[in-house]
């Protein structure tokens, strides 16, 4: 017998409140009663035929600095939490998601102010890989791909200003989009960065991503249509995409290689990496805003605030309104010199990150947390610098750890990137 929306969300309730699992760390809201009330609207318009689209009655979290009407947006921070403040009103995207149907079922966890890769929180508890328990599960959208992967939620809602969604997703065995940056509204989500942030879906499949991708911003959900494999040519990224590759990547992602055929694959080298590199040089972009939006309370509540995070922040302090303003202009160029690269492939593969999920007591120290945050943001930040779209495909090897393959696609070819990734998706797996 099929189960009901409603069988589901307490399915759903049970296992987040299960004391012997993750829940009480993946999720810091949970809506219980609101959710059991949207499911019975939901059973309802499907045994009477009037399902209002294909993810009528779907589980859906939400990361925890999205607004939610009547609820402080903590951005996974206590600091944010005590200084109170209710939302007004819920974000465009969640309102998008109500719309369409979805049970919205709780908030998850995440690296305060979503300014990390590694997933740690201090505050809130970190939740443990589905993988292996004793690992990290990526950020700074933790909570969303344990979500995911335990059962919590069909499709979690993530951000993404370096990585966010595509890194939890490849240390957890999942599907990660990274859209571009216009095409979702970013009103209503706590900021990190004005410019680089971005919403997206971790899923269990590329086809689950693709309907919430086409709610958020706003357009008509439909089946994702694979592309045509044979006709595809792939650019696969050289230089330091590929530098580093640990024991469990590196075999991966050469095994995923050797199955993208009948596509073509060709080395391709871009000189916008060392455009990037010398924007970070002079302290980038996201430093700079992420110090500009935090300043405020570094001032008031330094100690409050997870020490990992308030370093980074901090350490943009003397980032000069001249270099930031350089640094906007040249992004800018580099944005614009990609268009050319996308003429030649359809779409660029590289490894979502160059190494599989840290124990969490190898990133316990500030030397090794800043050490692997940095390795697991490298490539995936790529994207988000070049303003591309962006998502990251489960590859594992038996008896290994997950990690990634990841593409990138032309900016504003999201729905496109998106059918590549589904003519793949089942190839490259394993």
């Amino acid at each position: 017998m099929t189960k009901t929306s409603r069988d589901r969300v307490e399915q759903a309730l049970a296992a987040i409140a299960d004391s012997r699992g993750e829940g009480g760390r993946a999720c810091l809201s949970v809506y219980a009663e609101a959710a059991r009330a949207a499911a019975d609207q939901a059973t309802l318009r499907a045994k009477a035929g009037d399902r209002k689209g294909p993810l009528d009655g779907a589980i859906i979290t939400v990361k925890d600095l999205f607004d939610v009407a009547g609820e402080v947006t903590r951005a996974g921070s206590r600091a944010l939490l005590k200084r109170g403040n209710p939302a007004a009103a819920d974000a465009p995207v969640v309102r998008r998601l109500r719309e369409a149907g979805a049970v919205i079922i709780g908030k998850t966890n995440m690296t305060e102010f979503a300014y990390s890769g590694i997933g740690a929180n201090p505050h809130f508890g970190t939740p443990g890989n589905p993988a292996d328990r004793a690992r990290v599960p990526g950020g700074s959208s933790s909570g969303a791909a344990v979500a995911v992967g335990d059962g919590f939620c069909d499709i979690a809602i993530g951000t993404d200003t370096g990585g966010s969604t595509r890194i939890p997703a490849s240390f957890c065995g999942l599907v990660g989009f990274k859209p571009t940056a216009r095409r979702v509204p970013r009103e209503g989500a706590f900021p990190l960065s004005f410019t680089f942030d971005s919403i997206g879906p971790i899923a269990s499949s590329v086809a689950d991503g693709a309907l919430a991708d086409a709610i958020l911003a706003g357009e008509t959900p439909e089946p994702v249509r694979p592309a045509d494999l044979a006709s595809l040519r792939f650019g696969v990224l050289q230089g330091r995409p590929l530098e580093g590759l640990d024991r469990i990547v590196a075999p991966a992602f050469e095994r995923a290689l050797a199955k993208l055929g009948p596509a073509t694959c060709s080395d391709v080298s871009i000189g916008a990496l060392d455009e990037m590199a010398t924007i970070n040089a002079r302290g980038g972009v996201v430093p700079a805003e992420a110090y500009a939006i935090h300043r405020g309370l570094l001032a008031t509540a330094a100690s409050e605030i997870d020490p990992n995070v308030r370093e980074r922040l901090q350490r943009a302090a003397g980032i000069s309104a001249a270099d930031y303003i350089l640094n906007l202009r040249d992004r800018g160029a580099a944005v614009a010199h990609m268009d050319s690269i996308f003429d030649a492939y359809d779409a660029l593969v590289l490894p979502t990150t160059p190494i599989a999920a840290p124990l969490q007591s190898e990133v316990a120290t500030a030397e090794d947390f800043t050490n692997r945050n940095m390795l697991a943001l490298r490539n995936p930040s790529i994207a988000n610098f070049l303003d591309l779209c962006a998502v990251s495909l489960p590859i594992r090897l038996s008896n290994s750890l997950p990690c990634g393959l990841m593409l990138f696609g032309r900016h504003g070819d999201d729905r496109r990137l998106l059918a590549i990734a589904a003519a793949i998706e089942a190839k490259v797996a394993g």
